[in-house]
């Protein structure tokens, strides 16, 4: 690990390059890592996204995780966002309980469907989201538990499920990249199966392939295996100083 930059500065970066080169359309983070990340994105190469409030109001400003927005750009009620994700003007980075080779997510329950042993969030907007909108997954615990062999409930729709009921579904499905506390993973395979990318500093191929419960498509050689790309000097200022000066990364991933 690279002594001027942490772990979840690196993760931060690794979100907001998820943004890059989307031009102006609503950015959707959920979780303080990925809300850090888009405002990095803003504030740096993608200028032209768009940021709420996490409520119901555009923003124009880039505020401190956690402040309050002084200027408000417009008026972004929960009707009208549904509008926006049905329409495709939006890039959402979500959470996963579970997530698969072929990016099925569950955020609704562990267990058998008929008696669960655990209640979750519910499958909530995670279907419209996966076939209307670019999607991006945040996993800031990477273990086997997260990466599973099968998800118990599908609530965001993997490659696999988008293939099997196409056209329709197809049209406007991407699950663009999963950004983990370990690693970058996307789908850029033949089967649209799980790829790792880059690992971040300090973190092996083996330690990846040991917190996933399914093969990972990775280059023969482990050390063709790039690393993470790390903040600049510019960046650490921007996420120390302006987006995240109470350090509340820190808390969502520690290395």
């Amino acid at each position: 690990m690279s002594e001027s930059a942490t772990r979840a500065e690196c993760c931060v970066v690794a979100c907001a390059e998820a943004w890059r080169g989307d031009g102006e359309i609503l950015a959707s983070p959920m979780g303080t890592v990925p809300t850090i990340g888009a405002r990095l994105a803003k504030l740096t190469f993608s200028p032209d996204l768009l940021l709420t409030d996490g409520e119901a109001l555009l923003i124009g400003d880039v505020p401190a995780v956690g402040s309050r927005s002084q200027v408000t750009e417009g008026w972004l009620p929960y009707r009208r966002h549904l509008a926006m994700v049905a329409g495709g003007r939006r890039h959402v980075m979500m959470g996963a309980s579970q997530l698969d080779a072929y990016g099925n997510q569950n955020i609704s329950c562990v267990g058998d469907w008929a008696k669960p042993r655990r209640q979750l969030l519910g499958v909530r907007g995670a279907p419209v989201n996966t076939l209307n909108n670019p999607t991006s997954y945040w996993v800031p615990r990477h273990s086997p538990r997260v990466f599973v062999e099968r998800v118990d409930m599908v609530s965001g729709v993997g490659y696999d499920r988008a293939t099997a009921a196409e056209p329709v579904t197809t049209r406007f499905h991407e699950i663009r990249r999963v950004i983990t506390d370990l690693a970058v993973l996307d789908f850029a395979t033949p089967d649209r199966s799980l790829r790792l990318c880059s690992v971040h500093p300090g973190v092996t191929v083996d330690q990846v392939r040991e917190a996933t419960g399914f093969p990972l498509t990775v280059p023969e050689e482990p050390e063709e295996v790039p690393h993470t790309r790390m903040p600049s000097a510019e960046e650490l200022r921007l996420i120390r100083e302006v987006l995240d000066p109470k350090g509340l990364r820190d808390r969502e991933v520690r290395a």
